[in-house]
């Protein structure tokens, strides 16, 4: 089978989830994939994710770490020169190199774009951060939480007069910057078709919440409309698209907008006196208690069973662990089995569905440093300075 990205050479020195993910969406699609990561003791802050000697422990965590499948892994010191020489040797013939580190660390390690593109012309480098290289907040420090904040996302989520709910750390971390660092990377390989050379990639993952947002802020630039939580039609404060608790206590999700899936959603409730008063804010806060009473009658699969027979835009709010089992999702390969050390696993599939050059988990995410040999010996190491490079600590 053809991968789209087969051939892609990728080198990732991040740690934490954006930048794994991001290569994770590469791997899936074919990029050959080896993780770069740190000697263990070697720094406590460049530290890779794990003991290099195989245990039951160890290959148990490799088999369900499905932000590094499809990847091989090498430990380098790059605080020592000889590890940098290895380091090198792989950019000669890699096509992109992903970091996660704080702005200035890829520069003071010898292993920034301008260095490298000296040594490969053609190598893209991307530098996924919070906040980005450049701009008064560059090296401040964050999590996902925070650039929400920055980016506009936390602001106009939750309920009125509650404090902001705070979502699971996908906004920023996944979808502003693994996915968007996926997306940038694929677009400068298509660039350097054109131009014949790489080029240097800056995610902020502020930047990456701000440009999901881009709708968003349409709306105020053109007419000052501010969204305030729950205070809008699509985040909380209309009936027709909102939540509602069932007898079960799960949760049901009602998003019928329009005014023919409002019309079903009221025929089948059994509140079609309701029909002319969809878009009357005044009637909202009414409609949303009638509906809570409703709702409360029966379970929110019993709800699913009746809604999916009409035009009703509605679906359960599914738990992680009905999630997995949901028949759709499972329809959709979205849950699959990976071989492994350990036997089959279970990890998430491939979104995006490509009808000539599918994506596909190959295989399970390595032991740290256990491709070192192999990769070095791709590089033309024998066995003896192999051995002399590990005696030292510059590889593991």
């Amino acid at each position: 089978m053809v991968m789209a990205l087969a051939g892609i050479k990728v080198l990732d020195l991040s740690r934490l989830a954006p930048g794994p993910h991001c290569s994770m969406l590469l791997a899936d699609f074919g990029a050959d994939v080896t993780l770069v990561e740190a000697v263990p003791g070697s720094s406590a802050k460049l530290g890779g994710s794990g003991g290099m000697r195989r245990s039951e422990a160890a290959d148990h965590a490799a088999a369900y770490n499905a932000l590094g499948r499809g990847k091989k892994s090498i430990a380098l010191n790059l605080k020592e020169d000889a590890a940098k020489a290895v380091f090198y040797e792989m950019v000669k013939s890699a096509d992109v190199v992903i970091e996660g580190f704080r702005p200035g660390v890829v520069k003071r390690l010898g292993v920034d774009y301008d260095t490298l593109a000296k040594i490969n012309p053609r190598i893209i480098c991307c530098s996924i951060s919070g906040f980005g290289q450049t701009g008064p907040y560059s090296n401040l420090v964050g999590h996902d939480i925070n650039y929400i904040s920055v980016g506009g996302a936390l602001g106009v989520t939750g309920r009125p007069g509650q404090a902001p709910a705070i979502p699971v750390n996908l906004v920023a971390d996944f979808a502003g910057g693994g996915l968007t660092a996926a997306f940038a990377i694929c677009v400068a390989i298509i660039a350097r078709e054109k131009t014949g050379r790489g080029q240097n990639v800056d995610i902020g993952m502020s930047d990456g919440v701000l440009s999901l947002m881009t709708s968003a802020f349409s709306g105020y630039f053109g007419g000052g409309s501010v969204i305030r939580p729950g205070a809008t039609l699509l985040n909380g404060a209309a009936p027709f698209y909102n939540t509602y608790e069932c007898s079960d206590g799960r949760w049901f999700s009602i998003g019928s907008i329009e005014s023919h899936f409002w019309a079903a959603l009221c025929t089948v409730i059994g509140t079609e006196d309701l029909l002319p008063k969809q878009f009357n804010q005044d009637e909202w806060p009414a409609t949303i208690e009638r509906f809570k009473g409703i709702f409360k009658q029966k379970t929110a699969d019993e709800w699913m069973a009746i809604m999916s027979q009409h035009d009703i835009c509605a679906a359960p709010v599914l738990e992680m662990e009905n999630v997995v089992t949901n028949e759709h999702n499972l329809a959709r390969g979205m849950v699959v089995e990976v071989d492994s050390p350990i036997g089959k696993v279970k990890q998430i599939g491939v979104g995006p569905k490509l009808s000539d050059t599918p994506g596909e988990p190959r295989f399970t995410s390595p032991i740290l440093g256990q491709h070192t040999d192999e990769v070095l010996k791709g590089l033309g190491y024998d066995d003896a300075r192999i051995a002399a490079l590990r005696e030292a600590g510059t590889v593991g």
